[in-house]
């Protein structure tokens, strides 16, 4: 396994937020993160990006505990776009997608043939290539996540880290991005608030609940109507699509 995690634990105060969580994500597949608003998905990317200490456990990258590894030897293994990321300055595009090359360079070297290819190569891949001169400020949430995934994927890391990407897209960017970190062929990690395009779009899914792993698996072995009803709090019923052949839910209201 390439990124894994045994027994992590991450408390604020006396309050567990992430308790007790191992997980082994499958090289080359998506995992997909589900819970309800408070469930301990953002703290679990973090711990796992190694942005935080865990109170106790530890997570692996190779076999190698994280802590371990230095800042940037990391940063040019893994990527993490967080959900609100964001930056006051007024930058281009090109230079906050050029960020992601800072891994690959040393303090003293200059802008590379490579180092242009790789941002161009990311910008083209979420398709925004045709907005490189444009103005930070200029650009909705959705042009600007899509930004951070090309700043991330300039990194040429080969593992992703990704929490809630698909905020701010409209449905057709949600579809045309979850689809693309599906055929990127990198391990990935995904905090998704959409059960239906966690479904059609993971390998495999885990579900946390108070910051407790209550289920993981394949997605037709993870989502039940008894897991809707207990962990999401809704009524639901769940069928195999005749599109994509994953479990597609039904909301009953």
């Amino acid at each position: 396994m390439s990124i894994s995690a045994e027994n992590l634990v991450w408390s604020v105060g006396k309050t567990n937020i992430v308790n007790g969580v191992t997980l082994a994500a499958q090289p080359g597949k998506v995992l997909g993160l589900l819970g309800p608003n408070g469930s301990g998905k953002s703290s679990l990317l973090r711990l796992l990006s190694g942005l935080r200490r865990p109170a106790s456990g530890r997570v692996l990258l190779e076999g190698r505990n994280i802590q371990s590894i230095g800042r940037r030897a990391l940063a040019r293994r893994m990527a993490l776009v967080e959900q609100h990321a964001t930056t006051e300055a007024n930058v281009r595009v090109r230079d906050v997608v050029s960020l992601g090359r800072i891994p690959h360079r040393s303090p003293f070297s200059g802008w590379t043939v490579q180092d242009q290819a790789a941002v161009d190569a990311a910008l083209d891949r979420v398709g925004m290539l045709d907005r490189t001169d444009r103005y930070w400020h200029s650009l909705s949430g959705g042009e600007r996540q899509r930004v951070h995934l090309a700043r991330a994927l300039a990194q040429a890391p080969r593992e992703l880290l990704l929490d809630e990407p698909t905020n701010h897209l409209d449905i057709q960017h949600q579809m045309a991005l979850l689809k693309l970190v599906g055929e990127l062929s990198l391990t990935t990690i995904v905090a998704l608030h959409d059960i239906n395009h966690a479904a059609m779009f993971c390998d495999q899914l885990m579900v946390l609940d108070g910051g407790k792993l209550v289920a993981q698996g394949g997605p037709e072995e993870v989502l039940s109507e008894a897991l809707m009803r207990e962990v999401f709090c809704v009524e639901a019923r769940i069928e195999s699509s005749p599109h994509h052949g994953r479990p597609h839910i039904h909301y009953l209201v």
